[in-house]
């Protein structure tokens, strides 16, 4: 898919990611040997502003745990626009966990976390805040990607190999643009719709529909980023039953049809 990153996220979920490259500073890099088969990838937020401004980003089927406001705070799959009102100067550091890995860290179902923010030492029993604050005071990324690292290790990271069946079929939806309903990956999973389904809000924290949609709706924002677009093509492309489909499952994840976001980015 064009928006995608080598398997760690997609840059493409920055809305209008023009203005925001004018306006915070992000970096996105590798985690160490030690918490990769759990951890996708850090990622570092900066800002020094003289005005406010609103940050948007598309959700993926993707847990998180961020440092902000001296907490380790645990960010459930959401299914709401998600925006960041910055002020003034700061920065932080967040950690993305591989879709279906943070089940194993959590112990329980990642449905139960959705639409939430959470301190993590809530959720995974160790005081988060010695750890935020390591993170918070220095201005060197991968020294708080370190200091995020020692937290999580200190956690305890199990191996389960449920999660990395449901990993895989999450990256197969990513990648595999003839998949555009759950059905059809339920088919490539060898499971009933009603299976993946549990396991999916077991593992994940979402349905596989959802999961399918936003892949195709992180797709939609890929190409509004790449300059004119045929969206009639696009959306038969990508198996929208029509155009008029398409600009409402953008409109409904971003806020504008794909053709104006477009002129506005």
């Amino acid at each position: 898919m064009a928006g995608q990153m080598e398997g760690r996220g997609y840059p493409d979920a920055i809305v209008r990611p023009v203005t925001a490259a004018r306006t915070i500073t992000t970096e996105r890099f590798a985690p160490s040997p030690e918490v990769a088969g759990h951890v996708d990838y850090h990622w570092y937020v900066g800002w020094d502003l003289e005005h406010p401004h609103d940050q948007q980003v598309i959700p993926q089927p993707r847990i998180h745990v961020a440092a902000e406001e001296g907490r380790l705070l645990v960010h459930g799959i959401g299914r709401r626009p998600f925006v960041r009102h910055l002020t003034g100067r700061g920065h932080t550091l967040g950690v993305s966990f591989l879709p279906g890995l943070f089940r194993t860290v959590l112990g329980r179902r990642v449905s139960a976390i959705a639409d939430q923010v959470v301190p993590a030492q809530e959720l995974l029993g160790v005081d988060d805040r010695p750890a935020a604050a390591q993170i918070l005071s220095s201005a060197d990324p991968k020294e708080m990607a370190a200091a995020m690292e020692t937290y999580l290790l200190e956690v305890g990271l199990p191996t389960d190999p449920v999660a990395e069946d449901v990993r895989r079929w999450v990256a197969l939806a990513e990648e595999d643009r003839s998949i555009t309903r759950a059905e059809q990956l339920a088919d490539h999973a060898g499971l009933s719709l009603r299976s993946l389904q549990r396991l999916f809000s077991e593992y994940v924290g979402i349905g596989p529909k959802w999961v399918v949609q936003r892949f195709r709706v992180l797709e939609v924002a890929a190409r509004a980023h790449s300059g004119d677009v045929d969206w009639a093509a696009v959306a038969a492309e990508l198996d929208f039953s029509d155009q008029a489909h398409l600009v409402r499952t953008f409109r409904e994840v971003v806020g504008a049809p794909p053709a104006t976001y477009a002129k506005d980015l």
